[in-house]
């Protein structure tokens, strides 16, 4: 059965296009077959591989998903492009969540991984996604705000959690745009870990340029600088999503 990872946060700008992107093709360099799903009208994580977008979503189309993925250039990822049509953003958020469960769950056999890309609100489409996963990975950004509106995000995790049909499960919180000469970041990881403990992962992402300038490219942050500070911290939050099994 296929792990369904949701990556995902009320607030943008935490990196969690870039985590969704970067983890994916870490999972699938480590020889697991990966899907991932852009589901943010945004469309950042198909442009990210240098794809256009869709005209429509594939998810509102209901076309079977194997006639609707693109190939990238890491072997064993493939991509559900996303779409910026608004007609299909407004059709996906009415009441279309048991839709796109049963979509991805009847698609999704032939892959280890789904990750699903989500956007920055506390939507019915970002509802839409957490129903339709086995699992949830927050990023957030180790600043002063970094726990304003988390509570609310927790609380509709939550409230898909207590669904009976649902199977979803606390992943795990990840820190990102990390500096360690910052007394802020410092306190925000203290504060994060204390009250989290366990949920949050070891690794954490450090602000790196090159991760920024990788999408640029066409290329994930791995492919782009294979060397990087910020290639080598998703290499690890890979290998603990996977020891995490």
């Amino acid at each position: 059965m296929a792990r369904i990872v949701c990556v995902a946060n009320q607030k943008g700008g935490v990196g969690k296009t870039t985590t969704a992107v970067n983890l994916s093709v870490g999972l699938a360099k480590a020889g697991r077959q990966t899907l991932l799903v852009d589901l943010d009208p945004q469309c950042n994580a198909t442009t990210a591989f240098g794809k256009p977008s869709a005209e429509r979503h594939p998810l509102v189309l209901r076309q079977p998903l194997r006639e609707s993925l693109l190939r990238t250039n890491t072997k064993g990822l493939a991509l559900l492009p996303g779409s910026r049509t608004f007609q299909d953003v407004n059709t996906l958020e009415e009441g279309e969540a048991d839709a796109i469960r049963s979509h991805l769950s009847g698609g999704v056999n032939a892959y280890d991984f789904v990750l699903i890309d989500c956007p920055p609100s506390l939507g019915r489409l970002t509802e839409a996604a957490l129903t339709a996963s086995t699992e949830v990975l927050m990023p957030i950004q180790c600043e002063y705000f970094a726990m304003e509106g988390l509570t609310q995000m927790i609380q509709v995790i939550r409230r898909v959690m207590q669904e009976e049909t649902n199977c979803l499960e606390f992943g795990g919180i990840l820190l990102t745009m990390y500096d360690h000469n910052l007394e802020l970041t410092r306190e925000v990881d203290a504060e994060v870990r204390d009250f989290f403990g366990q949920l949050v992962f070891d690794t954490v992402i450090p602000r790196d340029v090159t991760v920024s300038e990788a999408p640029s490219h066409g290329l994930s942050a791995i492919d782009y600088a294979p060397r990087s500070k910020g290639t080598r911290a998703y290499i690890e939050l890979c290998m603990e999503v996977l020891e995490r099994e």
